[in-house]
């Protein structure tokens, strides 16, 4: 995807390179409205800073942290008529030094210092305590802090719970700029809804925002509207800064650095400028843009990996065969013909979420339908499934696989979303879905169901180029389908690799996964994505995703051992068995009970089977499940 705005309306707060900035905007198509919004202001006299050059010379201080390369120049000036300088700087050279980042590490190497460790990328206060945690620790150690305009309480608690004992430095302030003409403009200009975008370089840009718009008592009007822009963050940093001031960054760069977040930003702004319509509401009687009242839901926030209440339950396939309701809608068509039916997708899955009572809906749809527009003969067999008539088998058979690159063939589905999400309650959100690459490539291969997936894995060994081509063409389709479906309505969306299980961690990892980081990649940042591959529980650690992925664990593995595998920064969903509904409702608590424990009140878990409702189970077991978990999680 080429890098344009489209001529979308880019504020940005830049103070140092706004002429820089403005250029890397204007060249991708974007109208640019850079505000110098800070300068650093240096603390003088700094008896602070003297103090602080005395304890190290004296080995009262005895491991230095640099957070800023602009600081230790400060620093440098706020003792050079005070102390000995290069005394100071070889004391300096005697102890242990940590710097956040590349800046500080120039600033050290102009005087002749290197330091002894360097935080690895994205050079935030989590990065810094995995240093201090793996090799260099603080314990009974005096630390000195050099600050960067405001303290990271965080950090500083992280370091004294290791031992260390923790004194901060501050050699400048973040004021405003001397001309803030343009800075008030801007935040007028957003405000009054005349700005698309929000580029933010620095986490001190944030703060002297609010402080403006307080100043021209617009606080609570630029809360409302920033809801309603994208908000692109440079960095982890400045999107820590962001969640402290109640705000949110919809997406960083992969690299902290101004020109990957603007080509990013010129990449994704499009397609989220459209989903921030439909996560927006205004107020009819004072018009306040709010979020989308599910934005606050159980199982939204548990996507966010917040703390909940109590732990959010919804299952896969909660609208299906198990059901009479369903069963009576499903007796006068075929089911490709149900799916391709928006008011009737709607209205069993509405029937469904009302009568379980779950805290999500899934849209009604199926795997498949995305392989019709791409030249596939589908048919939904009676008994036997889907079935692929044309499947492709040797190399010159991806010639005729087309990418879907006008996602209008799927219209239906898109239709659905947006009949589900009008006849949903609007607290519930509603969930989204596609098959991941593997399985579409699967069915698209084998024909059909497999066991073996011999047609499939003689492709993906014995012609990398085809597979590839094949992967790829999936990939991008899918990722339109989706962003599709999200611009309709879908807060979240799922990825199914029903059959991802036939694979082994080494083959995951070279076929699957680079197509998969792709797919992260295009989603509309900001919309979390559970992904769910079943069967091999050893792919687990490879399923993580990006920052906003939940991993749906299937029923082979206990939720307890899945998570400490995926890492508790990461979300999960799941992993009841589906087949213990169809045992005694004893069984049912007692392993749901197992669930639930295994989760340990961690944020972030959202309770679902390891698979989908099984068609034998009785509705009543269904419910019973889902007013169990209601009842008993959070207690």
């Amino acid at each position: 995807m080429q890098p344009d705005f489209g001529g979308l309306r880019i504020a940005a707060l830049e103070s140092r390179r706004a002429s820089d900035l403005a250029r890397l905007i204007e060249k991708h198509n974007g109208l640019a409205y850079v505000s110098p919004s800070m300068r650093e202001v240096p603390i003088e006299p700094n008896r602070a800073a003297i103090d602080f050059a005395y304890r190290v010379m004296t080995g009262e201080i005895t491991y230095v942290i640099l957070m800023t390369g602009v600081g230790f120049r400060q620093l440098l000036k706020a003792i050079e008529r005070h102390v000995d300088r290069q005394q100071f700087l070889d004391c300096l050279s005697d102890i242990t030094t940590v710097c956040r980042g590349p800046k500080p590490v120039a600033a050290m190497r102009e005087v002749g210092l290197k330091p002894t460790y360097r935080v690895d990328e994205p050079n935030t206060w989590r990065e810094l305590l995995q240093l201090v945690d793996t090799v260099a620790p603080v314990q009974n150690q005096s630390v000195g802090l050099q600050e960067y305009g405001i303290s990271n309480t965080s950090l500083i608690a992280g370091l004294e719970a290791r031992g260390g004992r923790v004194t901060t430095l501050k050699v400048y302030a973040w004021d405003f700029p001397e001309d803030t003409s343009a800075l008030e403009q801007n935040v007028r200009a957003i405000c009054d809804g005349a700005r698309d975008v929000l580029l933010l370089t620095s986490g001190h840009q944030v703060v002297n925002m609010l402080r403006m718009a307080d100043k021209l008592q617009l606080t609570d009007r630029l809360r409302g509207r920033l809801r309603s822009m994208v908000v692109a963050s440079i960095g982890p940093t400045t999107t820590e800064m962001l969640h402290e001031c109640e705000l949110t960054a919809d997406f960083e760069p992969e690299h902290p650095k101004m020109g990957h977040l603007v080509v990013e930003a010129a990449k994704r702004c499009s397609t989220l400028a459209e989903y921030k319509k439909v996560t927006t509401v205004t107020d009819p009687e004072t018009g306040e843009i709010l979020q989308h009242p599910s934005h606050d839901s159980l199982f939204m926030r548990a996507c966010r990996g917040e703390s909940t209440e109590r732990t959010p339950i919804w299952l896969m396939r909660q609208a299906g065969r198990y059901m009479q309701e369903y069963r009576e809608v499903r007796a006068k068509q075929s089911f490709l013909e149900l799916c391709k039916n928006p008011g009737l997708c709607s209205e069993v899955m509405c029937t469904a979420v009302e009568r379980l009572g779950v805290d999500a809906a899934i849209i009604f749809s199926d795997l498949l339908p995305i392989l019709e527009p791409m030249g596939f003969d589908l048919e939904f067999v009676k008994g036997d499934g889907p079935v692929i008539h044309n499947p492709v088998r040797e190399s010159q058979d991806i010639d005729r696989v087309r990418e879907v690159e006008d996602v209008g063939s799927l219209q239906f589905v898109f239709d659905t979303v947006r009949q589900t999400r009008a006849d949903l309650p609007e607290h519930l959100p509603l969930i989204g879905f596609a098959g991941s690459p593997f399985t579409l490539a699967s069915y698209a291969i084998e024909g059909g169901g497999s066991r073996q997936y011999a047609h499939t894995k003689r492709l993906m060994y014995g012609d990398q180029g085809a597979w590839t081509a094949l992967m790829e063409r999936l990939s991008r389709s899918v990722v339109r389908y989706l962003n599709a479906q999200i611009a309709a309505g879908a807060q979240c969306v799922q990825l199914f690799d029903s059959w991802a299980g036939c694979l082994n961690p080494a083959d995951y990892s070279e076929f699957v996964l680079p197509f998969m980081k792709q797919i992260f990649e295009g989603i509309t940042p900001g919309v979390p994505v559970i992904n769910f591959a079943t069967g091999n529980p050893e792919l687990l650690p490879l399923l993580r995703g990006d920052r906003r992925t939940v991993v749906g664990v299937d029923w082979r593995i206990p939720l307890d051992t899945a998570w400490q595998r995926i890492g508790y920064d990461r979300p999960v969903q799941g992993n009841l068995d589906p087949t213990v509904l169809l045992g005694e409702p004893e069984l049912m608590r007692q392993r749901a009970s197992e669930v639930l424990s295994q989760a340990a009140n961690r944020p972030g878990h959202i309770f679902n089977l390891g698979h989908g409702v099984l068609q034998q189970t009785p509705v009543e077991n269904v419910i019973a499940l889902v007013e169990f978990v209601k009842a008993t999680s959070g207690e």
